[in-house]
């Protein structure tokens, strides 16, 4: 018989995560949020652009506002 040692080595590591539901709930919400967020902004810019596109242009744009807004 051979003196030596046998050394079995394993490779790699194992990492698992394992999140709770509500991580992930808060996760898909924070995203629908955020998606929400996004839609709104082009919404207004769109709107920003059909104003000044009604109007003819910044300066009247701003003027219709403040006659809408005082009613005059």
């Amino acid at each position: 018989m051979a003196n030596g040692t046998r050394i079995q080595q394993k490779e790699g590591t194992k990492v698992s995560d394992r999140g709770s539901v509500s991580t992930e709930v808060s996760k898909v919400s924070i995203t629908f949020v955020a998606i929400l967020g996004v839609a709104v902004g082009l919404w207004s810019l769109a709107c920003i652009a059909g104003g000044l596109a009604a109007s003819g242009g910044p300066l009247q744009l701003v003027g219709d506002w403040v006659k809408a807004v005082t009613g005059m």
